[in-house]
């Protein structure tokens, strides 16, 4: 198995440790087994793939808009991590400078979780994180990019889109929704992970019809506003996943040397706010 460049940053990983952070009563999945993550085991996994930096990502599942973990995941990276948040619709901008000031970069919005009417009425939430500096996540599925288009066309929040935007494999590249992606990779400094392939691929391992996706997103984007994300430890994975093998189908997907590491290190490095050197 052929690793890609080192050193490398992730985009998208989460914790989750229901022992020292309990799950929400309400919440309508409790992750187990192999779906636990705390801060300790991210970093020993970051450590044995020469991953230096990462984005944790807060959850929906199990955590809601409760961001103690997340914080206290950034408190034990030291530095190591930046932080996406889940924050209620109606935030109030203090408390979003308090988790600026902690190592949030970025709120998330989770649309196939919530649906999107749920975020049709946030214009107000994305002029305070364009005020802030800091950007939105957002998470797709099929078509539902489509129903969010006149909230994000009417706003100059910085985009970032998770997993490929998780298009239809049915409906090829040339689906509307996609298109549509690709249309805003063209013309916002906007951001794509390259990540979360088994999300929405109908193979298995090494994901290859989601590979015409990938391409054409690189081509949109360029590289120099793709990232790449292992959405370690795969919550609701279809199928076991393991973090060297994900990692692995970069080089076939980028074999030359200098694209893994604008992907891998230089643009998450530019995005995230960390020291390229």
């Amino acid at each position: 198995m052929t690793m890609p460049a080192a050193p490398r940053i992730d985009c998208h990983i989460h914790a989750i440790d229901p022992v020292r952070f309990p799950y929400a009563d309400d919440t309508p999945y409790h992750p187990s087994g192999q779906e636990i993550a705390p801060a300790a085991q991210l970093i020993r996994v970051s450590d044995a793939f020469d991953v230096r930096h990462a984005l944790v990502v807060a959850t929906n599942t199990g955590y809601g808009s409760d961001s103690r973990i997340l914080l206290d995941t950034l408190r034990q990276g030291g530095g190591r991590f930046k932080g996406v948040a889940v924050v209620e619709n109606d935030v109030e901008i203090e408390e979003l400078e308090r988790l600026k000031a902690a190592g949030i970069i970025g709120v998330a919005f989770n649309v196939p979780f919530h649906g999107a009417d749920y975020y049709l009425k946030t214009a107000s939430l994305l002029e305070k994180l364009t005020s802030l500096g800091l950007f939105l996540q957002i998470q797709v599925e099929q078509d539902q990019l489509l129903d969010l288009l006149p909230l994000i066309e009417n706003s100059n929040v910085r985009l970032v889109f998770d997993h490929c935007g998780r298009p239809s494999v049915a409906q090829g590249v040339s689906g509307r929704a996609f298109q549509t992606l690709l249309a805003i990779g063209r013309e916002r400094d906007a951001h794509i992970k390259l990540s979360g392939h088994y999300k929405f691929s109908r193979q298995a391992h090494p994901y290859e019809d989601t590979w015409p996706f990938i391409a054409a997103l690189v081509e949109a984007f360029t590289l120099d506003r793709c990232v790449w994300g292992s959405d370690y430890p795969f919550l609701r994975a279809p199928e076991r996943l393991d973090y060297g093998p994900l990692l692995a189908v970069l080089t076939k997907l980028f074999p030359d040397a200098s694209d893994q590491h604008r992907l891998l290190w230089r643009t998450p490095a530019k995005l995230l706010g960390f020291d390229q050197s």
